[in-house]
């Protein structure tokens, strides 16, 4: 599975239950892709979502499956860590 970026914008602050994000894992499972962690911003209108998938289509599928916005999705290639600059 590859990594995908979601940034997600939202009308209003977002506020969502234990229930609300339950139902995102649910919908999640059902299409195949996995939430692994997301990134709020402090007007808490945006999101930064980090997902395992197959295809950006398939986060799109899950997004419009549980009504959320799916506004930019990147495939990302790997990661950089200050760790490895210290470590020279």
């Amino acid at each position: 599975m590859a990594l995908f970026m979601i940034e997600r914008n939202f009308a209003a602050a977002l506020n969502l239950s234990e229930k609300d994000l339950q139902a995102v894992v649910d919908i999640n499972n059902i299409v195949g892709v996995k939430w692994l962690h997301s990134f709020l911003s402090a007007d808490k209108r945006k999101t930064y979502c980090l997902y395992e998938a197959e295809s950006g289509d398939a986060i799109r599928e899950a997004a419009r499956r549980a009504g959320l916005p799916a506004d930019i999705i990147i495939e990302l290639a790997g990661e950089l860590r200050p760790e490895a600059a210290l470590a020279s």
